[in-house]
């Protein structure tokens, strides 16, 4: 689990929050944003921006500090940043469930937690999931340690993005899982873009493709927001 804070997200949603609705659609956006770590800049003024209704692709090689950029909007790595949600500085993100959620690399819901709790604590219903996942249906009640890694990492995605967050950061979302359940993600994520916006990034490229509606490309430290696969390749990322 790490640092990672799994937050029981019942009573802080934003239709507490006088000033935000889900009916308009909600802007998410992140610049300045500098990292050092040593002597070593990993990022450099970096910017990034979603809104509702959008996915949004972050690609880069390995190294190139993705993670730490999602960790900086977050709030749980410190640095130099400014990120704003329909203009309100959100410097913590990661207090406040409502507006934003992340997926990290590793696994961060805890082991003996049973997925009926998990399912219950983002408010999430079991049902839908085991409809269009029926390899779970028998597993409500069982812990989520006791499932494969691609299983948990599975509904660790799947309650995240079903989560009623304006924002949500996906973090390798589609690392150990098969590819007919990548399909099945990728239409969930079309779907849920109705009401929500998604930053992703992945190693696997091509299903982040298939459905970014924007792609950003991280090099040395800069993002840089492409109009077309051939702008991915001229940067060094791919060669397609």
């Amino acid at each position: 689990m790490g640092d990672y804070p799994y937050v029981r997200l019942q009573h802080v949603y934003l239709y507490n929050h006088p000033g935000l609705s889900f009916k308009m659609t909600h802007h998410l956006e992140a610049d300045s944003i500098q990292l050092e770590f040593g002597d070593r800049r990993i990022l450099s003024g970096a910017y990034i921006q979603c809104q509702t209704g959008e996915i949004a692709g972050l690609l880069g090689r390995n190294g190139q500090g993705k993670s730490c950029l999602m960790q900086m909007v977050y709030g749980t790595l410190a640095g130099e940043k400014s990120v704003r949600i329909d203009k309100v500085a959100y410097p913590e993100a990661y207090k406040r469930p409502g507006l934003l959620l992340y997926l990290p690399q590793f696994n961060f819901i805890p082991k003996r937690l049973s997925l009926r709790r998990v399912f219950n604590d983002f408010e999430v219903d079991f049902f839908p999931f085991q409809q269009l996942f029926p390899e779970f249906a028998s597993k409500f009640r069982a812990p989520i340690g006791s499932l494969s890694g691609g299983g948990q990492r599975l509904v660790e995605l799947y309650v995240i993005a079903k989560s009623r967050a304006l924002f949500t950061m996906l973090d390798e979302p589609f690392t150990h899982l098969s590819p007919l359940q990548i399909e099945k993600v990728k239409e969930l994520l079309l779907q849920e873009k109705h009401s929500k916006g998604f930053l992703i990034s992945d190693h696997m490229y091509r299903p982040v493709l298939d459905i970014t509606d924007t792609v950003y490309v991280l090099v040395h430290g800069h993002t840089y927001k492409t109009k077309s696969l051939q702008d991915i390749e001229t940067m060094g990322y791919v060669s397609l």
